[in-house]
């Protein structure tokens, strides 16, 4: 498998993102992770009724509503000492804009690149999965981070928004074969992951396109991410 991904920077301290993410790694929509034509990122939370009634058809209602009501697990903003200030687990921010939100696990406090087990630079929605190991999570220009339920369950739609950033199988969207067309200049970035650590092990298959996309996500995938392409629609 060809690792194909551009490298981002982080926008904090300008550190090379740990990995293979796009140039624009995350992806965006129209603040909730959709672009009003996809179906938004609206996964598990930790009050456990995250449910997304979209279903590709871009009505969020339900999903603004119930993350309106629920208490952020920690701010977008700050260094969280793991195990001190936050709980190893999976989180999820969602509503960013142009690439503003960058976020980083780190293996110590030095700040150094040899500390970096993973970062990102963020548009529409982030998964990312704090180990019990990892010592500080970094996280800035982010909206609020969020628990995710493993326990609760979505309506998985069958379109993304093109610039979307991170779906959750099975919750977000369904498995399956999506197209994605009218890609330019291999500004478009597809990443399938067997789970949100966001390490080079992390990825299952990944590709920039120019033209025409077609990507099959599996029923055991964990996560999709999109970052510059054309909205996605299931054809199979």
């Amino acid at each position: 498998m060809g690792m194909k991904g551009k490298i981002a920077l982080g926008a904090v301290v300008g550190v090379v993102v740990i990995g293979v993410v796009s140039a624009n790694a995350g992806g965006g929509g129209n603040g909730d992770g959709s672009d009003g034509k996809g179906s938004s990122a609206s996964a598990r939370h930790s009050s456990g009724t995250g449910k997304d009634t979209d279903n590709g058809t871009g009505k969020d209602t339900a999903a603004k509503t119930d993350s309106a009501k629920k208490k952020a697990a920690f701010s977008g903003d700050g260094d969280f000492r793991v195990g001190k200030d936050i709980k190893p687990g999976t989180y999820r921010t969602t509503g960013n804009t142009d690439d503003m939100c960058y976020w980083e696990r780190a293996k110590d406090a030095s700040g150094e690149m040899d500390s970096l087990l993973a970062n990102d630079n963020v548009t529409g929605t982030s998964y990312v999965t704090v180990k019990a190991t990892d010592k500080i999570f970094k996280s800035s220009g982010c909206n609020d981070w969020e628990t995710v339920d493993a326990k609760a369950k979505g309506t998985p739609g069958t379109r993304m928004a093109g610039d979307g950033g991170m779906f959750e199988v099975g919750t977000d969207i369904a498995p399956g074969t999506y197209r994605s067309t009218g890609n330019k200049d291999d500004g478009c970035y597809w990443e399938r992951t067997k789970d949100a650590e966001h390490g080079l092990d992390s990825i299952i298959a990944n590709d920039n396109v120019t033209g025409t996309a077609v990507v099959t996500i599996g029923p055991k995938d964990a996560y999709f991410k999109t970052s510059g392409c054309g909205d996605w629609k299931k054809t199979a």
